[in-house]
């Protein structure tokens, strides 16, 4: 019986190694977990779509595609606390989460320099479209970049790999039940412990790639500005006058800087014009008090008379 329970064991660790190894060849490893590539193509793993014939071009097309949607969103505003109330409602609405928020109030020393804020967005992905014309509704959307990631393979390979170790698992159960010493119980343990840690990854791999499918995610930045940037192409004529008013706004705003800089830093600039004044005031002293050398040419003698 022992001679048994320690072939099945090097068996099961042998189709394992050989399960590693033939994913590597393969071309796909990911996070230390692998897949042989028989378990990849037998039937009943996933389905695929009929493959068209040649001289069409289409390509096989997968009946249940996992794909993970990424959109990039810069949008401007004149009021943001009105669009944030607004996004945190219809979020709420559809069912979505804020993953990371990060609001910047401005500087309080530059007057140009606004509001932003930083947001990360989960929304379901049936949900996405809605959610992107209602941000395009109460903003004004100067970029959006959009991007599609089809994690279909790597999600049956890892799914194929998890019920591998899962037969691996139920094996080494019923091999400890038959186990008649305690060198062979001990070797399936520590066997059957690596292998729950590799169910335990693999099945949050799983989870993982779920929530990302169902889930789009929407990297969102708002500017809080005082004109709203033109979407369409300006004419000449509204090229120069925006380009003028906006550099008259810079100018008031500048002007607008330096009397706050002025004001703010006035202690400093006090004592400096105190210490400037009294460096100024020694050296005048200085200059004063100074004795200019005699010249032997100052004050010359009047020649004497000839008896």
């Amino acid at each position: 019986m022992k001679k048994i329970i320690a072939l099945l064991l090097c068996c099961l660790m042998l189709s394992s190694l050989l399960a590693a190894c033939g994913s590597e060849t393969a071309g796909y490893a990911e996070n230390g977990v692998t897949m042989d590539q028989e378990m990849m193509e037998a039937p009943g793993e996933i389905s695929y779509g009929s493959t068209a014939d040649s001289s069409t071009g289409d390509s096989t097309q997968y009946a249940d595609q996992k794909l993970i949607k990424t959109v990039t969103l810069r949008a401007e505003t004149e009021d943001l606390d009105a669009v944030l109330t607004q996004l945190a409602e219809q979020i709420r609405a559809l069912g979505g989460y804020t993953e990371y928020q990060n609001i910047y109030n401005g500087s309080p020393y530059n007057s140009y320099r606004t509001r932003s804020a930083e947001l990360t967005i989960r929304i379901p992905a049936d949900k996405l479209d809605g959610f992107l014309t209602e941000v395009e509704d109460f903003s004004n959307v100067i970029s959006k970049t959009e991007s599609v990631d089809d994690v279909t393979l790597q999600y049956v390979d890892v799914e194929s790999h998890l019920e591998a170790l899962q037969t691996e698992h139920d094996r080494l159960v019923e091999l400890m039940e038959q186990a008649e010493n305690l060198s062979d119980l001990l070797t399936i343990e520590e066997r059957l412990t690596e292998v729950r840690y590799k169910l335990e990854s693999a099945a949050s791999q799983l989870r993982v790639m779920d929530n990302r499918v169902s889930y789009a995610t929407i990297e969102l930045q708002i500017d809080e500005v005082e004109v709203l940037t033109e979407v369409e192409e300006p004419t000449v004529w509204e090229r120069i006058s925006t380009g003028f008013m906006k550099n008259l706004r810079n100018l008031g705003d500048n002007l607008v800087d330096l009397f706050v800089w002025i004001v703010t830093f006035s202690p400093q600039l006090l004592v400096l014009a105190a210490i400037a004044a009294l460096v100024v005031w020694l050296c005048r002293r200085g200059i004063k008090t100074r004795k200019p050398p005699k010249s032997p040419y100052a004050n010359p003698q009047p020649p004497e008379e000839k008896q």
